[in-house]
């Protein structure tokens, strides 16, 4: 991959894909590994609403750096917030996030089955596990893989994600599958939430005993780059919240689908504040 944090192709936004649509009064098609998406005439024109909006998520996601803290533990789990060094369950928000893996091509998209999906965070506290700038090696919280089924789903369950100096709150995501050349294809990227999102819950606890963060999405040089293409809409349910995002992949594209070499992905947290647990 890369050390910077240049999206690799091009991108358009929801709005711009909806703009494209009304002009053009048709469907979305995907244009080649550019992951562009265009709106094409003809038969199509006749597609429902729902139709379209459904195919404005088959549009290829940017790619983002890996970040300095992604640690391949190995860990096939959906439930990622117990620490299987201690037994021990990080404190926060209950969050579920459903994804659906899309692989893109000339004719819309398809469910992508078998694919191993990496998510990783920092805790509540902004600290992430078995990283030696935050005095965590040995501890696995907040870290896990699943394996997308024939539909091409795969679900978390976490915890929402504190702040740590000089970035914007984000979950990283990693998904490694074969490309259509056959060999290994390696998309990386963030997740992120609206400013209104943040900060109604960093006011509750355990969040709120952080202070005030230092870093918005407006400041943020990673999000400024593509994270509007990367933003959960997190609604609320019983025990926390839950939030659904579809990741179209592009796997003929190969500079997306290099393998990555981690990079820059903001300053580490200062001397961390030690990770706070329950027992369940």
């Amino acid at each position: 991959m890369h050390d910077d944090d240049e999206p690799v192709g091009r991108i358009l936004t929801r709005r711009q894909a909806l703009a494209a649509l009304g002009l053009a009064g048709a469907g979305l098609t995907i244009v080649g590994s550019a992951g562009a998406a265009y709106a094409s005439t003809g038969s199509t024109a006749a597609s429902t609403a729902t139709q379209a909006l459904a195919a404005i998520d088959c549009v290829a996601k940017p790619e983002m750096t890996e970040g300095p803290y992604f640690v391949d533990e190995g860990l096939n789990r959906s439930d990622i917030r117990t620490d299987p060094s201690d037994g021990s369950t990080v404190v926060g928000t209950r969050l579920d996030v459903n994804f659906s893996v899309l692989q893109v091509g000339t004719a819309g998209c398809v469910p992508l089955a078998d694919a191993i999906v990496d998510i990783w965070h920092c805790d509540a506290f902004g600290v992430y596990s078995d990283v030696a700038a935050n005095d965590s090696v040995g501890k696995k919280f907040l870290r896990g893989y699943q394996v997308s089924n024939a539909a091409g789903k795969v679900t978390f369950t976490t915890i929402l994600p504190g702040w740590y100096q000089g970035r914007t709150i984000h979950i990283h995501i990693k998904i490694r599958t074969t490309g259509t050349d056959g060999n290994p294809y390696e998309f990386t990227s963030q997740l992120y939430f609206t400013e209104e999102f943040q900060l109604a819950y960093l006011a509750t606890d355990p969040y709120a005993a952080q202070g005030t963060r230092d870093t918005t999405n407006a400041t943020d040089p990673w999000y400024l780059e593509a994270g509007d293409q990367m933003l959960l809409t997190p609604r609320t349910r019983r025990l926390g919240y839950t939030a659904d995002f579809c990741i179209g992949l592009d796997l003929s594209d190969t500079a997306v689908g290099a393998p990555d070499s981690g990079g820059p992905g903001g300053p580490p947290p200062p001397s961390p504040t030690p990770t706070a647990s329950a027992s369940a």
